[in-house]
Order: C-alpha cells, then sequence, then structure tokens
C-alpha cells in the first residue's frame, strides 16, 4: 500500500470520527468469532479504538459455544426453539457461571491489555427479567424453553455512570427477576433492549453470520441494507432463520425505540467494526427506519 492510499484510508475515515464522537453504539459480540484468540484480539483493539477516540462503546456479549461445551460436560445436550436456547435449572447455573465468571472476565481483561478503560458485570444488574411465554417451535407448537427471560426493565443508571467515567461498560446477558431468580435473555435482545433504553445512536450485532444474504450459503448475496418495515417478510419467506430471527425483530424494536441505525456484521472479519463504522462502503447489513 503507498503512503496516498495509506493517507486516504484516514482521511475516509475522518468525517465519521468527527459525526460520532461523544456517541454511544452498542456492540453485541457473540458466535464463533469469540471462539479464535487473534480475532478476538482484533475486535476488541477496534472497541479500544472507538473509545480512544470518543465514541462510547457499551458492550453486551454472548458466550454460546462456551456454555454449549460446558453443557456437553455436564451431559445436558444444547436445543433451541425458535432461536433461543432451552435452558433448565442446571443449565441456568452453567450459563451464569460461563458468562459471568468466565467470558466477561476474559473480555474485560484483553480490552486492558489494548490500553482501554473497561468495567465488567453481571447483567443481573442492569436487566429486570420476566420469563418468556412458551414458544413455537418447528413444528409450530408451543413449548416451553425454560429460564429463559425479556428484559422487562433496564436499570441504566450504572451503564451510564461507566459511560460517564469514560469507561467502557461490558455486560453478560443475565437477568433476575424481583424474587432473584436468574433468567437467561439472548444477548441480541439484551443488547437492543438496553440500546433503546440509552438512545443508542447505533446498535451493532457482531457474529458469525456476515448480515442478511438472500442466499445464506453465498456471501456474494449479501443484503447491503434493508428498512425495518422489510423484515417481517425476510422472516416470513424464510430469507431468514433459526437465531438471524431473535436478531432481526430485536433490530425492528431497537429502532422504533429511538436507535438511529442498527448493523449486522461478520464479528470475525479482521477489524470488522472498523470497516463498518469508517468506511464509506461498509462490510455488512445496515438496518434503518422507515
Amino acid at each position: 500500500m503507498t503512503l496516498e492510499q495509506r493517507s486516504e484510508i484516514l482521511i475516509e475515515a475522518l468525517p465519521y470520527i468527527q459525526k460520532f464522537r461523544g456517541h454511544t453504539f452498542v456492540i453485541k459480540y457473540g458466535g464463533a468469532a469469540m471462539e479464535d484468540k487473534t480475532v478476538v484480539e482484533r475486535f476488541l483493539q477496534d472497541i479500544v479504538m472507538l473509545e480512544a477516540i470518543g465514541i462510547n462503546p457499551v458492550v453486551v456479549h454472548g458466550g454460546g459455544k462456551a456454555i454449549t461445551s460446558r453443557m456437553k460436560d455436564a451431559g445436558i445436550v444444547a436445543r433451541f426453539v425458535n432461536g433461543l436456547r432451552v435452558t433448565c435449572s442446571e443449565s441456568v447455573k452453567i450459563v451464569e457461571a460461563v458468562l459471568d465468571r468466565e467470558v466477561n472476565a476474559d473480555i474485560v481483561r484483553t480490552i486492558k491489555e489494548y490500553g482501554g478503560h473497561a468495567v465488567g458485570f453481571s447483567g443481573k444488574n442492569v436487566f429486570v427479567a420476566q420469563k418468556l411465554p412458551p414458544q413455537p417451535n418447528e413444528n409450530g407448537d408451543l413449548e416451553d424453553v425454560g429460564f429463559v427471560g425479556k428484559a422487562v426493565a433496564i436499570h441504566e443508571e450504572i451503564v451510564r455512570c461507566i459511560v460517564r467515567c469514560e469507561e467502557i461498560p461490558v455486560i453478560s446477558p443475565i437477568g433476575a427477576a424481583p424474587d432473584g431468580q436468574v433468567f437467561n435473555i439472548n444477548a441480541d435482545i439484551a443488547a437492543a433492549a438496553l440500546a433503546a433504553k440509552l438512545k443508542a445512536t447505533k446498535l451493532i450485532f457482531a457474529s458469525d453470520v456476515v448480515g442478511i444474504m438472500q442466499d445464506h450459503t453465498r456471501p456474494e448475496t449479501l443484503i447491503s441494507s434493508i428498512n425495518v418495515s422489510q423484515i417481517d417478510g425476510l422472516i416470513a419467506d424464510k430469507t431468514v432463520s433459526g437465531g438471524m430471527i431473535p436478531k432481526l425483530r430485536s433490530a425492528a424494536a431497537a429502532i422504533r425505540n429511538g436507535v438511529q441505525k442498527v448493523h449486522m456484521i461478520g464479528g470475525h472479519l479482521p477489524h470488522c467494526l472498523l470497516l463498518e463504522i469508517f468506511s464509506n462502503a461498509g462490510i455488512g447489513t445496515e438496518i434503518v427506519g422507515e
């Protein structure tokens, strides 16, 4: 790369840096992108850079692969209904332990290694949870998904406080009911609810899916931009399925509740956050309001 090309990259990023300085981005990080140490480090470097240039990143992380592995060790077979992990009483203890004491701590430690300032804590301090009703399975029957919840209220003050202190909140997708019962909350749903409460400028889903594709087996069919009004149709015609369903429904809810734009990007792509936010072309799918 020539000196001129390198300088052009920086100049292309300049208006985005100026536009988003002081704005809050909620970033959901999960999927297979969390399994490769090199990929994780590059992604978290991006987050440190966002903080360094004055953007306020708020991270809600997943940890599905680690949870599935720990469940397997315990003799529990992972099952999903309507894109949601079925969570029994033993599973929810595993979910809490893996997310709060392992994944969260690893993310915070890596951010600090790259010079960032991060505070990690359990989503139990943020999300007031309520059990989800039975969900339709692949046969169309309603099925109880166990200790899976949704956020019915959010204590966002702690998140705002950390942001004001110029640190990066790193939050697990765990919620607690008023009686103390812990619930597993789908990380996409948790991130979207928090983004709406914070009135975030952007909600970014970084996972092992590069975005919305007309044909999920062909990355070249990536759809670069859609309107929120198109989401129901994409679900109905099965352009998206499985775990993409709660992701898209969460995106729609976030936009309708004040989030300006949602991005879906492949978290396994090197420096995916910087490429999506600071380049004209982007690399994933953006979802905009009507």
